[in-house]
């Protein structure tokens, strides 16, 4: 009799268990992909604080889908800002049936990586600002910013009318990102009624300027616009004071970061102008408190686009509730009809992915510090 009681113990208790697995949260998986390692990894490690900061309130909030529990877990790829990387990440989360990708952040990783996610039928989000990933017109992909038409137009529209520059140059780093951006920048120069004197190209991975500037020397620049990122323009901001060039950098958000003050060392920094699609974070609907949590959590500023990451995983939470459902087929339909009131901003979406409130703002390094110079 005790043998059979212990057995009926052991069931209840087995039953249990089961009616506790049943009942366990259904786990959704985040696919991320940011440069996490290398000179770029700063802005990675910044996107995925936004989006840990997000999961950590979520799962500590609880959020119930089509009548069950779910529970947020981040898988993280460093795509090292490499776009043949960047494929073999978007094939190992495809691999690993994510449920969404919050990312990228470069758009030379981005746009082919895309054409992954989308054959697999896998939404992503990203901040990649090049047009052509979503001239590419895959349903699944939506930029979190801007572009760069639009990035370029306020920039060359600026540097024409506002700084009055007569002499122009242009470098870029043959990235995606970077001549995408130049592109559009020239474009618009000459929209305004401005001209590009020369344009020249270096890598993502110069650090030495000298010849290049040199030449350009010869131009007397009073703008030298630069497609590419902060550890490329910092030195070339200190090479150009020791050559005695005095033309403004202007360049996209890649430049606006403490860390391109620190490398630039000081007052070779100065005077210097970004662009940054999105409002100050001081603007944001919920720019201040966003801050003071991520620097509470994380005992850092924020660099870049973590809000808008952090937003991207609410905007995926909101978007499975509206449609009860995990499964990327059923809540892309409610991810494309969104409209979301976020930390950095109210998201919509148009037919293309595009977000439809892209507000461009414009810095310049004063005293040791980017400051707001116009909202556009």
């Amino acid at each position: 009799m005790k043998s059979n009681k212990l057995a009926m113990s052991l069931i209840a208790v087995a039953l249990a268990s089961t009616c506790g697995l049943s009942l366990a949260d259904t786990v959704v998986k985040l696919g991320f992909g940011s440069p996490l390692t290398g000179p770029q990894a700063h802005y990675g490690k910044d996107n995925l604080n936004g989006v840990q900061l997000a999961v950590d309130e979520l799962n500590a909030k609880g959020v119930v889908v089509g009548g069950q529990k779910v529970k947020f877990e981040i898988v993280p790829e460093d795509d090292q800002a490499d776009p043949r990387t960047g494929t073999q990440v978007a094939q190992k989360l495809v691999d690993q049936k994510v449920n969404v990708v919050l990312g990228h952040f470069n758009s030379g990783v981005t746009i082919p990586a895309s054409k992954l996610y989308a054959d697999a039928g896998i939404p992503e989000l990203a901040v990649a600002t090049n047009p052509q990933y979503l001239k590419q017109g895959f349903k699944s992909a939506f930029r979190l910013v801007g572009n760069d038409a639009f990035l370029g137009k306020v920039l060359g529209e600026y540097a024409v009318k506002s700084l009055k520059a007569k002499s122009i140059v242009i470098v870029d780093d043959r990235t995606a990102y970077g001549q995408g951006l130049a592109d559009e920048f020239e474009k618009a120069v000459k929209a305004n009624g401005g001209k590009v004197a020369r344009r020249e190209f270096t890598t993502d991975k110069s650090t030495d300027f000298t010849s290049i500037l040199t030449s350009i020397k010869a131009n007397k620049p009073e703008v030298l616009f630069y497609g590419g990122a902060d550890a490329q323009a910092a030195p070339m901001a200190k090479q150009m004071q020791a050559l005695g060039i005095t033309a403004k950098i202007m360049g996209g958000d890649m430049l606006n970061t403490d860390k391109f003050i620190e490398l630039a060392g000081g007052k070779p920094a100065e005077g210097h102008f970004s662009a940054v699609s999105g409002a100050p974070i001081a603007k944001q609907p919920g720019g201040p408190a966003f801050e003071k949590k991520y620097k509470d959590k994380f005992k850092q500023d924020v660099v870049l686009f973590a809000p808008q990451f952090y937003d991207s995983v609410y905007l995926v939470a909101e978007a499975m509730k509206k449609a009860n459902s995990v499964e990327p087929a059923k809540f892309l339909p409610a991810l494309k009809a969104i409209n979301y009131k976020g930390v950095s901003g109210t998201f919509s979406f148009d037919a293309a992915g595009e977000p439809k409130n892209a507000p461009v703002t414009i810095y310049g390094v004063k005293n040791g510090k980017w400051d707001v110079v116009v909202v556009k």
